[in-house]
């Protein structure tokens, strides 16, 4: 499974309910929740993208584990600024502010590495164990794990049944489905966790 920039639900799920290696040989691909991610905020779902600094001309490709995040552009305020604007009245926004809010007051050189501090933050919130398994070459088609490389592309449909939760603008919009950890998490705490290990993950059997 790829690190991604914390992850939807979906995956999210995966992770609690399986013991996770993680991809970091392949290559890097565009238009993929490697630096994505999508939250609902009071105008419906909401993409937050991370700036990377691309390869072009003779180098072409790069592996995702040496793409350098663009800071240039204060990505980081901007992404904070929105998630309080979005969850500022969600009921666990407050009790977990003090965890996520250190991920966008300190610079990240790499892409991936920045990934897995916010997937870490995350199993620290929800006080599970964070997979430290990772690849140590690219297998087009690995045959002694389950393939989970197909969730990190954003384009992709996941068949999903995902059990609804209040969430904050769910009068405007009704129930989004799939958005990042985020948005689990600020909305059902405590609750999160559970809701997690009893998500139907038969998308996976793909």
């Amino acid at each position: 499974m790829h690190p991604t920039y914390f992850p939807n639900i979906a995956t999210f799920a995966v992770i609690a309910q399986n013991d996770i290696q993680w991809e970091v040989e392949d290559n890097y691909q565009k238009q993929t929740y490697r630096n994505r991610c999508y939250i609902c905020t009071d105008l419906g779902r909401l993409m937050l993208s991370i700036p990377v600094q691309h390869v072009g001309g003779e180098q072409g490709r790069q592996k995702y584990k040496e793409v350098l995040v663009d800071n240039s552009y204060p990505w980081q305020r901007q992404h904070w600024r929105t998630l309080q604007t979005a969850y500022r009245t969600s009921p666990f926004f407050e009790f977990y502010e003090d965890d996520i809010a250190p991920l966008y007051e300190h610079t990240f050189e790499k892409l991936l590495d920045f990934n897995l501090k916010t997937i870490q933050s995350v199993c620290d919130c929800l006080q599970i164990h964070m997979p430290k398994q990772k690849t140590i070459e690219y297998r087009p088609e690995p045959s002694d794990v389950k393939n989970s490389r197909f969730l990190v592309s954003s384009k992709r449909k996941l068949e999903i049944r995902q059990e609804k939760y209040v969430q904050v603008f769910g009068d405007r919009h009704g129930f989004v489905e799939n958005t990042s950890i985020l948005d689990l998490l600020f909305n059902e705490g405590t609750n999160a966790l559970a809701y997690l290990r009893n998500q139907n993950t038969n998308f996976l059997n793909v």
